[in-house]
This record gives structure tokens, C-alpha cells and sequence, in this order.
């Protein structure tokens, strides 16, 4: 008796149901066309048949993937382990001739052919949507072969070890470490100790890798800016003695130190937002209104030297963090994690105030890090917090000024002490009013 699919079998889905293995076949074909067309493209002025594959190979092989795992509910994985297998062979037998006549050693196209066959498959075992996902990333990374090649030319031996140490900080070590404090006041948190480094060491090379992309031309102004992003202690100190050996750039190298420090609130807005993001409610305009304020006197002052001088000479880029950089840093934070609760219970918010000062002498990082998580309903209080913070600021630039002008001169220390006093009195009033 013939069946008869009803209109109710329809709303029920009962036919999409039955089509489902044909949706299924056609996007183990679209697998194979998408990943096909960009093999096809780049080998098209080939002759017929001097290729190992073009856009139908490609496409049958993701067909081919499909029907043997359909087979799978019947056969089992025998018949698609099989025919993975075959196809290698094939491959291996093309790439040697191939190689042998042609001088090309490259097995891309063939580990692309693999890829076509399994994606087909896996579009044949119902998840179509991540088949098709995969192929088009596959077909992103085959056109993009020329720029990944320039991008590895362009690299540094010293950035290449700075972004695996970077992973294995992070991805090696992180999710491995407990969570839960240890020692005086509980304050030795490994997962949040590590995490602040992974934090500090992932904005400094970010830091070098922008200076290395401006290229060229970047400019004492550019150095600054994203210097500041890697260290504006660091910065201060490079353009200083740069101001120092090239006399005639003075000017030019304070409006870079400037632009650093405005860099830096900048980046203590940040480092509090992550490690205490109801912090930036009552702080994020004491931090904020005098960075924008050192960025755009920065800005003014270059725009009248580049006036006089659009040819203004760069700087190298600041260096990455090494992995000794980074342990280090992770030691002053743990000391700074511990001594900032002591401070606090035997000397009180003075003691406190003290510490941030003293710390911010050095850098600013650690002591943001360690107040901003002593923060909270049933911490540290907000004016306390607020306080500790801009001291750490102020002495930190009390101490790039200083810095400034015993290594560049006058020359460059006025400029800086002009610009940080604006960005100081600013400071000070927004502070006044998130305490009021």
C-alpha cells in the first residue's frame, strides 16, 4: 500500500526527517566546493590535469567523506577508515610525482584533501553547520598564505619567544593553579597572582607588537604612546636618554614622556576594571580625566614641533617581556599582596598611604592590583582605595619628572613637569569630587 505523506506529517517534520540524510550529503558537496574553490583558483593557471586537484576532486573527496559515514549505522567506522586511508595513499603516490617533476615540496594540498574527506564526513554524521564552519576557516587559511608568510618574516626571534612564553604562562600554567588563599591574611592567591602577571606581560607585548606595526614612521609621539601601554616607567627612561644623546629632540621626547603617563592611567583604568570593575563607578574619572587630559597636551605640543618639524626621528620599540621579567614581576606582587594587609591592621590607612607611595616610586601595577582586590563591601573602603591609588600615581610621576630631568636635561624635564602639574591639579580636583 503506497504511503501517503499528509499535510500533518509535514507540520510534524516527519518529511524534513526523511530529507534529512540528502541536507546532510549536500553539505559534505558544499565542504568540499568551499575549501575546492580556493585550491582550484590558486592552481588555475596549471594546465589540465598538471594538478593534483582542482575544484570537482575537491568536491567529490567531501562527497566521498559523506557517503562512507553514512554507512557507518550499517558497516561501522571500517568502510570511512578505509577510504581515509586510500585517499592518503593516492595523496602520497600524486605528491611524490608531483615533487619529483615540479621541485615543490609542500604538502598543503594534500592535508587540505584529508581535511575534506573527514569535514564531509562529519557533515554526514548530522553537524552540518560546523562541517561548513571548518571548511570556510580552512579555505580563510590556504588564501591567506602570503600575508601568514610575510607576517613570520616580519617576526623577531625575541617576540616569538615572548608569545610562547606568553602561552605557556597562560595556558600551560593558569588553569592549573588553585584559586583559594595561602599565607598571612590568606593574601597568596596562586590563580590571582599568576593571572595579574599573565595580565601585565599580555599588555606589554601587545605594547611592542603596536610600536613594531606602525612601522617606520612611527614617530618619538607613537613610541610614547604605546610605550606606555608596555611600561611608561621603561619609556620615560628610553626617550630620555635618547633626548640626551640627540640634543635637538628634547621637545619632542617630553611630549613622548607625557604621552606615556597619560598611557598609564589608561592602563590602571583597566587593570581595576578586571581585577574590580565596581571600583571604576567611584575611580574611573580620577583615572581617566588625567590621561585624556596628558594625551591631548601631548598631542598639542606635537602638533607645533611637527609644525617646525614633520620629520621627526623614531626610536626603537620597546622590548618585550622575557620570561625573567615576568617571575620577577610576579615576586613584587606577592611581597606587595602581603604587605599592603599587614600595613593596613598595624599602622592603619596612613601606613597604607605609605606603602602606595613607596610603591608607586617603582611602579604602579602591582600596588593598583593589590588595593583594587582589598576593595569590596568588606574591605578596604572607597576613600581609602581612592587614596592609596592617586598617591601611587602622583608618586609615580614625581618620579618619572625626576627621572626625565636628571637623564634628558632641563631641556626635557621642564616640558614633563608643565604637563604632569596640569595632569596632577586635574587628578586632584576629580579625586575631590568622587570623595565628596
Amino acid at each position: 500500500m503506497r504511503q501517503v505523506t499528509t499535510k500533518g506529517d509535514v507540520l510534524n517534520g516527519s518529511a524534513f526527517d526523511n530529507l534529512q540524510p540528502a541536507f546532510n550529503l549536500a553539505g559534505s558537496l558544499a565542504v568540499g566546493l568551499v575549501i575546492g574553490l580556493e585550491r582550484g583558483w590558486r592552481d588555475r593557471e596549471l594546465s589540465e590535469g598538471g594538478r593534483v586537484a582542482g575544484l570537482r576532486t575537491f568536491a567529490l573527496s567531501g562527497m566521498l567523506g559523506g557517503l562512507l559515514a553514512s554507512l557507518l549505522p550499517a558497516f561501522g567506522a571500517g568502510p570511512l577508515l578505509a577510504g581515509v586511508l586510500g585517499v592518503s595513499i593516492l595523496l602520497a603516490v600524486s605528491y611524490r610525482e608531483a615533487s619529483r617533476s615540479s621541485g615543490n615540496l609542500s604538502i598543503t594540498t594534500a592535508v587540505a584533501m584529508l581535511l575534506t574527506v573527514v569535514l564531509g564526513a562529519v557533515s554526514a554524521h548530522g553537524a552540518v553547520a560546523l562541517a561548513l564552519a571548518a571548511a570556510v576557516i580552512v579555505a580563510v587559511l590556504l588564501n591567506l598564505k602570503p600575508t601568514l608568510h610575510r607576517w613570520l618574516r616580519l617576526v623577531e626571534h625575541q617576540e616569538l619567544s615572548a608569545a610562547l612564553q606568553l602561552l605557556v604562562l597562560s595556558v600551560v600554567i593558569l588553569p592549573y593553579l588553585p584559586n583559594v588563599g595561602f599565607g598571612p591574611y590568606e593574601a597568596l592567591n596562586p590563580y590571582q597572582l599568576w593571572w595579574s602577571v599573565v595580565l601585565i606581560a599580555g599588555l606589554s607585548l601587545a605594547g611592542h607588537l603596536a610600536m613594531r606595526a606602525t612601522g617606520p614612521h612611527r614617530g618619538i609621539l607613537w613610541t610614547g604612546i604605546l610605550g606606555g601601554l608596555a611600561s611608561s616607567t621603561a619609556t620615560t627612561l628610553a626617550l630620555a636618554r635618547y633626548a640626551r644623546q640627540n640634543p635637538s629632540l628634547a621637545r619632542a621626547a617630553a611630549t613622548g614622556i607625557v604621552a606615556a603617563c597619560g598611557v598609564m592611567f589608561f592602563r590602571m583604568a583597566v587593570l581595576a576594571a578586571v581585577i574590580q570593575p565596581g571600583l571604576m563607578r567611584t575611580f574611573g574619572l580620577p583615572l581617566l580625566l588625567p590621561g585624556m587630559a596628558l594625551l591631548v597636551v601631548s598631542l598639542w605640543q606635537w602638533r607645533q614641533l611637527s609644525k617646525a618639524d614633520p620629520n621627526i626621528s623614531q626610536v626603537e620599540p620597546m622590548a618585550p617581556f622575557d620570561l625573567g621579567t615576568a617571575l620577577g614581576f610576579g615576586a613584587y606582587l606577592a611581597v606587595i599582596a602581603v604587605l599592603v594587609p599587614i600595613t593596613k591592621q598595624w599602622l592603619g590607612a596612613s601606613g597604607l598611604y605609605i606603602l602606595s607611595a613607596a610603591s608607586g616610586l617603582a611602579d604602579v601595577d602591582a600596588i593598583v592590583i593589590s588595593v583594587a582586590r582589598l576593595h569590596g563591601p568588606d574591605g578596604l573602603p572607597v576613600a581609602s582605595t581612592i587614596l592609596a591609588l592617586s598617591l601611587a600615581a602622583l608618586a609615580n610621576m614625581v618620579a618619572k619628572a625626576s627621572m626625565a630631568w636628571v637623564t634628558g636635561g632641563a631641556s626635557v624635564g621642564w616640558p614633563v613637569l608643565r604637563a604632569y602639574g596640569v595632569g596632577a591639579v586635574l587628578g586632584f580636583v576629580s579625586v575631590a569630587l568622587a570623595l565628596t
